[in-house]
């Protein structure tokens, strides 16, 4: 579980850094010529919104229930419908349409196979409803930048919080240019006590393997 926690820190801290427009913020704060107004970069507020669940596995879940002190109510898409206890009052959508058209906020969670690489495309981005503000600390090539960039531009897309990217360490260079955006290089496991219990979860793999037994964790 200590593994999960830095992601699960990371999937709120990039929609809260989206929703209240942090880049633009350290921007304005930069220049020093800022003036306060009641309109200055408002952001969108995600107490008692909708927060869509693209991927309700452990850290999916786990995000869940982190989003329920903040009023959230939780949707899903999964590969298949949780049991009710797993649930845990999320209603589960079983097309992705279904679940983008309810999320005023989306946490990408899903793992990078070849069934979800840009599953998130000019296609499903079109099933969002204007001004939503999506969180993306699961992989890069489960979205297509350049689909994302035209539903930024366009407002479907309110602003967009990363932690990963096609082609590490290359970032799509329209990223770069867009202030509604919040970006950082793949820091989501980045505490030495994290990196330290991946080294010694990986080495109990091992031995597991090699021991006859069954790795805790499998790569299917």
């Amino acid at each position: 579980m200590f593994l999960q926690m830095p992601l699960l820190i990371f999937k709120f801290y990039f929609l809260l850094g989206a929703s209240r427009k942090a880049y633009e913020g350290r921007l304005a704060a930069e220049k020093q010529d800022w003036k306060w107004s009641w309109d200055f970069l408002l952001g969108k507020q995600m107490s008692n919104k909708r927060l869509g669940i693209l991927g309700m596995g452990r850290i999916g879940r786990a995000v869940a229930k982190r989003a329920k002190a903040f009023g959230m109510e939780i949707h899903y898409h999964n590969r298949s419908k949780l049991s009710s206890d797993l649930e845990d009052g999320a209603i589960y959508h079983d097309t992705l349409k279904g679940l983008f058209e309810q999320s005023e906020f989306l946490s990408v969670n899903c793992p990078a196979t070849p069934e979800t690489t840009k599953i998130i495309n000019k296609e499903t981005l079109g099933y969002l409803k204007k001004n939503t503000v999506i969180g993306n600390a699961a992989r890069g090539d489960v979205v297509d930048d350049d689909a994302m960039v035209e539903a930024i531009k366009n407002g479907t897309v309110f602003a967009y919080g990363l932690d990963v990217y096609n082609g590490e360490p290359k970032i799509h260079p329209e990223y770069l240019k867009l202030k509604n955006i919040f970006l950082l290089p793949h820091l989501g496991s980045a505490t030495k006590r994290t990196r330290w219990d991946m080294a010694y979860r990986a080495t109990k793999n091992l031995e597991q393997f090699f021991s006859g037994n069954k790795p805790q964790d499998q790569v299917n």
